[in-house]
């Protein structure tokens, strides 16, 4: 294994002016977010014109510019993105950050002059996916945040292909890539950039006012005292978080960095650095995990984590103004953000106008009893907190050096390339039929069309019963305890062997991998022949399988075709990605569980292979590696919306719930008619007793349950 010589400083930018700030600072790279596909779509876009002005800016002066293209795509989306990677490709732009396979696959087969990064979102958490995105053909695979050092040290070992970490800047409570969170909550798919932001809320124990707090709110990543560390272990670029924040905190957190790097990380350095990274304003630090899996101190579950100085609670509201005493001092035009405790909403706003005992100042002294012109909604108990200062927003305004009008007629002919419509056409997209409907005989209604289901479950004991005609497959979580469990029924699940699918976890941690490879080659020479991948590594461990083509639309021949299917953690938004799977020996893939109907029909009608959705169920809305002891397992967490969820254990990890599964039992026909082949009852996390269980499944074919039930995007719109 060898060290990179010098590591690479990677900053963010979500404006010119950021960019110009990170360049000046000393930044090696930038990354900007692509037009449109993006995983800060909450951030403002930039044009091709600004896009090919950053560029030439940055590479003038001897710096990279790579390119995120790293949100979900949606079908209608494809064209769109197959011209943004013509146009990138122009550009010259370093490297393209993706996360969806279905960007991977027109960029790996059309654009071969891009280099590829793997973004966090494809959760690069061991080995196995390192190896695996490297072979994909990846230049660079960015690391999930929850990864260790000494993990960093394996992968390395294992992998020569560059590994970039996230050093600095705000952290998700989930594992990026696996939360629903937001998605559930209202539709803003995180996995598309748009999330609200639900983990910093404050949650309360259910039957408990007062217990609780900002459970998931994570407190910021400042790797600054490991950098020699990280160097050891393997790491070659340093990712900065950040494209939302402003010029300023870029500026300052992008020079910290470089100073501690240019002087080799010595004492002197360091400290200078981390004076000047406590002036950038942002929340508490951590480590994060890199020295430990569980990290004491990343949630301070008291606060509600908010970037900035606190400067106090709000004691009281009068005539528009907000009484508090100041904690730290503040000046007229400084920049502020309001965190609302009750309803966890945050609004930012400049200082227009501060008074002390009646009179306005322009400044006043930490300690003071002020009032603050606020305009919205305003408690008392609410959070004040300054984000940046009123000298520094002034230094920095209009200061920078990029100008994009030259490049307006170069953007012009770009956002038409010649080349995008001839690979279009290659790809098939806009040809794809609607799905036949099912013929009517004269006189009579339309019959509905059947849809297979597949019933998932991580208790074997609940499959002692005669199961519905419906159910043609049996989807059995792989655990230590679901292994054990299948040696002890033995003759039991006899009958059930020809239609058994093992489903792999979508978090197999580093030292747990010895245990899967084992097992899987245990119960694939005692037989089992058929296996649901939830990350797209995990086909390493069939290296030497190729899956039998099913015999009918739900793959049912008297039993689940042999082979390889993938789970709805595999992020399938489109029919471009579900190819790519097909291409790399799946026989089946679900479609992402957070679909919306117009996307799913738009998906299926693609035809580009056979597709399954998850009908019934409670999926992980987020799926953390964090297990601190403030949580209370299997007890109802409320949120300040009046959203009822509950905290479980799985593989390993903590996973959130919400109180009720959602359903679409009653939309099977439609289902059907659309083009799913398949659908998924998921009865894991639930504990049901086998009455229980039995009860649920006697009625999926009459469209169970009976109670109405979320129907999470499906009956909505995914933006």
């Amino acid at each position: 294994m060898s060290t990179p010589s010098r590591m690479e400083l990677l900053a963010p930018a979500g404006s010119l002016e950021a960019f110009s700030a990170a360049v000046a600072a000393g930044a090696d790279a930038v990354y900007i977010g692509a037009p449109a596909l993006n995983a800060r779509a909450l951030a403002k876009q930039f044009s091709l014109a600004e896009v090919a002005a950053m560029i030439d800016h940055a590479h003038g002066r001897g710096v990279k510019v790579y390119a995120a293209m790293n949100s979900l795509m949606k079908e209608e989306e494809i064209p769109a993105a197959v011209r943004l990677l013509a146009a990138l490709a122009e550009l010259s732009v370093d490297a393209v950050i993706l996360q969806d396979l279905g960007v991977y696959g027109v960029a790996r087969e059309y654009f071969p002059q891009l280099r590829l990064h793997a973004s966090t979102l494809m959760l690069a958490h061991n080995s196995l996916a390192v190896q695996h995105f490297a072979a994909m053909g990846f230049r660079r695979v960015v690391l999930a945040r929850e990864v260790t050092l000494a993990e960093i040290r394996q992968f390395r070992r294992q992998s020569p292909v560059e590994l970039e970490v996230f050093v600095q800047g705000a952290m998700c409570f989930s594992y990026s890539g696996l939360c629903l969170f937001s998605s559930y909550l209202g539709g803003k798919s995180g996995l598309r950039g748009r999330c609200v932001q639900p983990c910093r809320r404050r949650y309360t124990w259910q039957g408990s006012r007062k217990e609780g707090g900002y459970l998931f709110s994570m407190n910021d990543l400042s790797a600054l005292p490991l950098l020699p560390e990280l160097q050891a272990a393997g790491v070659g670029s340093l990712k900065i978080e950040g494209r939302m924040r402003s010029a300023q905190y870029v500026a300052q957190v992008v020079a910290a960095y470089r100073l501690a790097l240019d002087h080799g990380g010595d004492e002197k350095s360091l400290a200078e650095a981390a004076s000047m990274l406590d002036a950038a304003m942002g929340r508490k630090a951590t480590v994060g995990y890199f020295r430990t899996p569980q990290p004491a101190g990343i949630i301070t579950p008291h606060h509600s984590g908010n970037i900035g100085i606190f400067l106090g609670k709000i004691e009281r509201v009068k005539g528009g103004r907000a009484v508090l005493v100041l904690r730290d001092a503040v000046r007229s035009a400084d920049r502020l953000r309001l965190h609302g405790e009750g309803s966890g909403e945050r609004q930012s706003f400049t200082l227009k106008e501060l008074r002390v005992l009646g009179k306005s100042v322009q400044e006043a002294a930490a300690g003071t009893k002020v009032e603050v012109a606020i305009s919205g909604a305003v408690r008392p108990g609410d959070s004040l907190y300054k984000v940046d200062v009123s000298e520094r927003r002034a230094l920095a305004a209009g200061r920078h050096a990029i100008d994009p009008r030259p490049f307006a007629k170069l953007a012009a002919r770009l956002a038409e390339p010649k080349e995008a419509a001839a690979i279009l056409g290659r790809l098939g997209i806009g040809k794809a039929k609607a799905p036949a409907k099912p013929a009517a005989k004269k006189g009579r209604p339309p019959a509905e069309a059947a849809l297979p289901l597949w019933l998932k479950v991580d208790d074997l004991r609940l499959l002692n019963q005669r199961l519905p005609a419906e159910v043609v497959a049996v989807v059995a979580q792989l655990t230590p305890e679901t292994y054990s469990q299948q040696q002890k029924l033995g003759r039991a699940l006899a009958p059930l062997r020809p239609k058994l699918i093992w489903a792999l976890p979508p978090v197999m941690l580093e030292a747990d991998l010895s245990f899967y490879a084992k097992t899987i080659t245990a119960l694939r020479d005692s037989g089992f022949a058929a296996w649901q991948l939830s990350h797209v590594s995990q086909v390493g461990f069939f290296a030497d399988q190729r899956p039998r083509r099913p015999a009918g639309r739900g793959g049912h021949s008297g039993g689940v075709m042999a082979g390889l299917h993938g789970d709805y953690r595999l992020n399938v938004l489109n029919s471009l990605s579900q190819r790519v799977l097909v291409g790399m020996g799946l026989a089946s893939v679900q479609a992402a569980v957070e679909i919306d109907r117009e996307s799913l029909a738009a998906v299926a009608g693609a035809r580009a292979g056979l597709l399954g959705l998850m009908v019934y169920g409670r999926p992980p809305l987020f799926t953390a590696r964090l297990m601190p002891r403030f949580f209370r397992y299997d007890q109802p967490l409320v949120s300040p919306k009046g959203e009822v969820f509950e905290l479980k254990k799985a593989f390993g990890q903590t996973v959130a719930v919400a109180q009720h599964p959602f359903s679409l039992l009653p939309h099977q026909s439609e289902l059907a008619a659309m083009g799913v082949a398949y659908g998924v009852v998921d009865l894991s996390l639930m504990g049901l007793g086998l009455r229980e269980a039995t009860q649920l499944l006697r009625g999926l074919g009459k469209g169970h349950p009976r109670q109405r039930l979320s129907t999470f995007n499906y009956r909505g719109t995914l933006p």
